[in-house]
């Protein structure tokens, strides 16, 4: 008797694989080029600040500008930046972004005033905002199997991951042996080495039909900035200021006019059904947590090794990087192996619990306290979670969107990231002030030593605050995701 007519899993592998775009791992190296491009930009001239500002003759006061400008265009514009692409093409935005991104690089690095400076930072940020969506939807509508596009993704949230740190070691690599100039000039190798390739390899995707919703787009702009510009200016003022609070609050009171408005159009700027899966409001959580824990935690921990522990900077550049690589290493495998076989809240949770285990073993550092002990443990437990976490959240944030959505889906994606990182050092900035501050008080800080002590005290207490982001990301993963059972369970 012959067997019931069935497709064998020989003939339809091959059958699956017609699907698959071509090339599409050297595409995801070059969406990997532009993505480490954006992310260690926010942090590769922080290092040649100081250097820049001898150069430049400009105040303290004027100093915060050159990183704010970029974060106050990036942030604001990401919605639109992704709306964007997704109405006139993935292809072209990702590649008038290279291209506007690499112009504005050649005009900080030339620049001769603070002014020309600024500018040029903001016009870097203006075209992250196209770029950044526009790299995460194509990485998204390229990998079409589900198998692979977890592993690319794994991939995609380890550089994505690593380049805050990365950009630290280049910029003290450059600052020291080069020029402070070539912070920013480097981009320009980055933006080529991704324009030749997306040129080359990248197909132009068909445009949504849609049209753009300019008052949401206007709303979800003024709202953003506002918010970015309040965190930024409690960074610099206190809590109390008009500066802060007045943006704050303007933020809020636009953000929901936005949200009322996206219920009401029929052309929405960010379709409500993207926030209606509860795994990807999950992930958009877990993200916007994470980056206020780690953008914050970076921060002060460059500061601590340079500061206190009278690191290079090229040396606390490579103080980072076993953080980096545990990072890629669960990164790697998150998305594409852990999840399948776990579930994204149980991989989600046991992420946020190894960094906030990290950030507490931070805790215990002092002011002549070695690394190797103190330091170097906590960043590679760090690093397996946030890697984890990366790697889940972009994933949980991006599955299931219909096409002509995959570009707003990735601006939310960088929005979390960019306004927890702006969140993350206003936040901590003040907690590190108020207890250094209390510590000189209670200690008398005339008496030598003292005003060193308070120092490694703010820093501690940084690291604490740091672990209870952390401990947020636990509560929200272990109560917004669905419970999942192993994929091994299923198919039994």
């Amino acid at each position: 008797m012959n067997p019931p007519a069935t497709s064998s899993p020989a003939k339809s592998a091959p059958a699956r694989a017609d699907h698959r775009m071509p090339h599409r791992w050297l595409i995801l190296a070059v969406i990997g080029v532009a993505q480490l491009m954006v992310v260690l930009d926010a942090t590769v001239v922080n290092i040649a600040l100081p250097t820049a500002q001898l150069d430049l003759h400009f105040s303290d006061a004027d100093r915060q500008w050159v990183v704010t400008a970029y974060a106050l265009a990036f942030g604001s514009l990401l919605l639109l930046g992704g709306r964007v692409a997704d109405l006139f093409g993935r292809k072209n935005a990702f590649l008038v972004g290279l291209a506007g991104f690499a112009l504005a690089s050649v005009l900080g690095g030339s620049a001769h005033g603070f002014g020309t400076l600024i500018i040029a930072r903001l016009v870097q940020g203006v075209f992250s905002a196209l770029l950044a969506p526009a790299a995460l939807s194509l990485l998204t509508t390229t990998f079409t199997d589900p198998a692979e596009r977890g592993k690319a993704i794994g991939i995609f949230s380890a550089v994505a991951g690593s380049g805050a740190s990365v950009g630290l070691l280049l910029g003290g690599f450059l600052t020291e042996n080069v020029d402070w100039r070539w912070t920013l000039y480097v981009n320009v190798l980055f933006a080529a080495v991704a324009f030749a390739g997306g040129l080359v390899l990248l197909r132009r995707t068909p445009r949504s039909r849609t049209h753009l919703d300019i008052p949401g787009t206007l709303l979800a702009s003024a709202g953003l900035f506002c918010l970015v510009y309040g965190f930024a200016a409690a960074g610099t003022h206190s809590w109390s200021s008009p500066d802060t609070w007045g943006f704050l609050v303007g933020s809020v009171v636009l953000l929901a006019l936005f949200a009322l408005w996206q219920t009401r159009t029929t052309h929405p700027l960010m379709p409500p059904r993207i926030l209606l899966d509860r795994n990807r409001g999950a992930a958009f959580a877990a993200l916007l947590v994470l980056g206020a824990g780690l953008f914050g935690l970076l921060l002060f921990l460059t500061y601590y090794l340079q500061q206190v522990q009278h690191f290079s900077p090229v040396r606390t550049g490579l103080a980072f990087l076993p953080m980096n690589l545990s990072m890629m290493l669960t990164a790697a495998s998150g998305a594409g192996v852990l999840v399948p076989r776990f579930g994204p809240r149980l991989v989600m949770s046991s992420g946020m619990i190894l960094s906030a285990g990290g950030a507490l073993w931070l805790t215990t550092i002092g002011a002549h306290t070695g690394y190797s002990v103190h330091v170097l443990p906590a960043l590679i437990v760090m690093g397996l979670g946030m890697g984890a976490v990366f790697a889940t959240a972009m994933g949980q944030a991006t599955t299931g969107v219909a096409p002509q959505d995959a570009g707003v889906a990735g601006a939310l994606v960088n929005t979390m990231q960019q306004t927890g990182g702006s969140l993350g050092p206003a936040l901590l900035n003040t907690v590190f002030a108020s207890r250094a501050a209390g510590y000189l008080a209670r200690h008398h800080g005339g008496i030598p030593g003292v005003r060193s002590a308070a120092t490694v005290e703010g820093y501690r207490a940084v690291f604490l605050c740091a672990a209870v982001f952390f401990a947020v990301g636990l509560v929200v993963a272990g109560l917004l995701f669905r419970r999942r059972r192993p994929a091994a369970e299923l198919s039994a």
